[in-house]
């Protein structure tokens, strides 16, 4: 997952991916956190999404942990990402909640679909289009849709062009009675996301145990099959 490599930075040294001021002898972590984190680590992608725990980005939350995935054909990653699970205790007048789910996802695309005027929307339709599909509560969303090309000249100049686009997003998930947010859910929706960014095939809703049944999923608008991220 070199590809989503740089783009992150501000990294906590907690080597599991949790980031936990206060969470100490003193001061515990907060059940619904633990229980949200053990949800994503023991959640089991689809076949073809390749996810690990990396450090979190520090200062943004209380309690963070955070996963890195890349949706990988043939040994290539058409896409790549990261997703943060944020927890604040008392509240965020931003969030509208406790938890919030923060994410990038970016791929390389041909130049012909980059030029489409309506890719910015279409994309965006996809990450909210994977939570509805699952039926996910959630709120406060909002993010950006980016693409930016390349061209490459001199001893470079044999490369073709490339486009990339990139979406950053966050959410607020709606909580359960314990407090909890559904985290595999909303990773199996992020999952979803990640593929359809890279041009995989969708899967019907499921668990995310990589069992679902192939078949488009609900809303989700498909473009075609796009390049995955090139050497540099």
């Amino acid at each position: 997952m070199a590809a989503a490599q740089g783009k992150f930075s501000d990294h906590s040294d907690h080597s599991d991916g949790t980031e936990e001021r206060g969470g100490t002898e003193g001061d515990p972590t907060p059940s619904a956190f633990r229980a949200a984190v053990e949800a994503l680590r023991s959640a089991r992608p689809r076949p073809g999404v390749e996810l690990e725990p990396t450090p979190p980005p520090k200062r943004l939350a209380p309690y963070a942990y955070a996963l890195e995935a890349a949706a990988v054909v043939d040994g290539e990653d058409l896409a790549d990402g990261r997703l943060i699970l944020l927890h604040d205790p008392a509240g965020h007048e931003a969030w509208q909640g406790t938890f919030r789910l923060v994410t990038l996802v970016r791929a390389e695309l041909e130049p012909e679909m980059a030029a489409d005027p309506l890719l910015p929307e279409v994309c965006w339709s996809w990450l909210t289009g994977a939570l509805d599909a699952r039926e996910l509560t959630h709120g406060a969303d909002s993010g950006t849709v980016t693409r930016a090309g390349s061209h490459y000249f001199g001893g470079l100049a044999e490369r073709p062009p490339v486009t990339q686009i990139e979406i950053r997003a966050s959410w607020t998930p709606c909580e359960d009675r314990s407090g909890a947010p559904d985290t595999a859910a909303h990773l199996a929706a992020w999952c979803d996301l990640l593929c359809q960014v890279a041009g995989m095939p969708p899967t019907t809703p499921g668990p995310l145990t990589g069992t679902g049944d192939a078949g488009p999923a609900a809303g989700v608008v498909s473009l075609p099959q796009r390049r995955g991220p090139q050497a540099r």
